[in-house]
C-alpha cells in the first residue's frame, strides 16, 4: 500500500467526540449567564423550529465592507408559545456538588402535565418555600406545551431555567410572584440582541469515514477498498486509537450555536406578519402563536424543541434594532 510521502491535517474535529446518538430529543443546557441584570428575570426560553425565510436588511455591522448596504440573509423561524412557571427548585451547595434541597409546585398546573409528572398533592407549598430561605441557588421549573404551537404531541416538555439577578433572595422573591403564571418571549428577550440556541441536530443514520469525517478516498489501485482509511494504526500496540476515523452515527447530536441575532419578534415588530404563507411551513404547518426569527441556521428539523438562553459569550456592546426592509417567504 505504501506510505504517505507528506504530512496531512487530521480529518474531523475531536472536539465533537463522542459522535453518538443523543440520549434524548431534548437538549440539555449545563451553563447559564446569571449576571449582567439588576432586575431578576428568566435566563432562557424555548420554542419549536418552523422553517427558514429570507430577510432583506441594511447591514449595521460597523467596520465591515458591507456596512450600510442591503444584505440578504437566511432567517430561521422559531414558534415560541408562552411557557408556564410550574414550580421552584432550590439547591444546597455541598463540598463536591449541588444537591436538590426541595421543590415547590404551583396549585394551578396545566391539564396535560399529568402525562409527564405525578406530583404529591399533600405537600404544602408554604412549607416548601420556607425551606428555600437557606438555599445556595434557585431555578425555575417551566413547562412548554407543543399543543400551544398547534403540534400533535400532547405531553409537555418540562425543564429547568436559571434566573439572572444579584442574589438568591431577590431571585426567590421574583419566582414567587410569577409562580403559576405564563411568561412570553418578549418578557425575556429583545429584538436585536444575541442569544444562544441548543438543540438536537438532524439524524442521518450510519455513515462511513468518508462522509462522517471527510477522509480522502484512496486511489483506484488501492488494495480492496477505496472508501476506507489507509491504516488503523501501527502493528504495536495492537489497539485502535479513538482518534482514528471509523464508521458510526452521523447526526442526531446535541449542538449549541452561539450569538444568534434576533431579527424579528411577533409581539413587538409589525413587519413579522409578512412571514405567514398559504398552507403554512413545510413539515410544520401554520403559525398561530408568538414567534421569533433568528439570523442564520438553527440545528434540528421542523417541530423540534429548541432551547434559548442569554449569551454566555457576550460581546455585544449596545443593543440596536435591525433595519428590516423586506421579508421573503418562498
Amino acid at each position: 500500500m505504501g506510505h504517505r510521502k507528506y504530512s496531512a491535517p487530521r480529518r474531523g474535529s475531536i472536539a465533537f467526540r463522542p459522535r453518538a446518538r443523543a440520549k434524548s430529543i431534548e437538549a440539555r443546557i449545563r451553563n447559564w449567564t446569571l449576571s449582567g441584570t439588576d432586575r431578576p428575570n428568566l435566563a432562557g426560553f424555548a420554542g419549536f423550529k418552523a422553517g427558514v425565510i429570507q430577510v432583506l436588511a441594511i447591514d449595521d455591522r460597523e467596520k465591515t465592507p458591507n456596512y450600510g448596504k442591503h444584505l440578504v440573509s437566511p432567517g430561521t423561524v422559531l414558534v415560541t408559545p408562552p411557557i408556564r412557571i410550574i414550580g421552584i427548585r432550590a439547591y444546597s451547595e455541598s463540598q463536591h456538588s449541588n444537591n436538590v434541597l426541595c421543590d415547590a409546585y404551583s396549585r394551578e398546573l396545566p391539564k396535560d402535565l399529568k402525562r409527564k409528572l405525578s406530583l404529591d398533592t399533600n405537600v404544602v407549598i408554604e412549607d416548601q418555600l420556607t425551606k428555600m430561605n437557606g438555599a445556595s441557588s434557585v431555578v425555575a421549573l417551566v413547562a412548554i406545551s407543543p399543543r400551544d404551537a398547534d403540534l400533535a404531541q400532547k405531553k409537555p416538555f418540562v425543564f429547568e431555567v436559571a434566573v439572572s439577578g444579584k442574589d438568591v433572595k431577590s431571585k426567590l422573591e421574583y419566582l414567587k410572584t410569577v409562580l403559576g403564571k405564563e411568561i412570553r418571549i418578549n418578557d425575556v428577550f429583545q429584538v436585536g440582541q444575541f442569544i444562544d440556541v441548543s438543540a438536537i441536530s438532524r439524524g442521518k443514520g450510519i455513515e462511513g469515514p468518508i462522509t462522517r469525517f471527510g477522509v480522502k478516498r484512496k486511489q483506484h489501485k488501492s488494495r480492496k477498498s477505496v472508501r476506507a482509511v489507509g491504516t488503523l494504526g501501527p502493528i504495536s500496540p495492537a489497539v485502535v486509537m479513538y482518534t482514528v476515523p471509523r464508521q458510526g452515527q452521523r447526526g442526531f447530536h446535541q449542538r449549541t450555536e452561539y450569538n444568534k441575532r434576533i431579527l424579528l419578534m411577533s409581539s413587538t415588530n409589525s413587519t413579522t406578519s409578512a412571514i405567514s404563507r398559504s398552507g403554512g411551513f413545510k413539515h410544520f404547518g401554520v403559525i398561530s402563536s408568538d414567534y421569533i426569527v433568528l439570523k442564520g441556521s438553527v440545528p434540528g428539523v421542523p417541530k423540534r424543541l429548541i432551547k434559548l438562553r442569554q449569551p454566555i459569550r457576550n460581546y455585544q456592546k449596545k443593543l440596536s434594532q435591525p433595519k428590516i426592509l423586506e421579508v421573503v417567504v418562498e
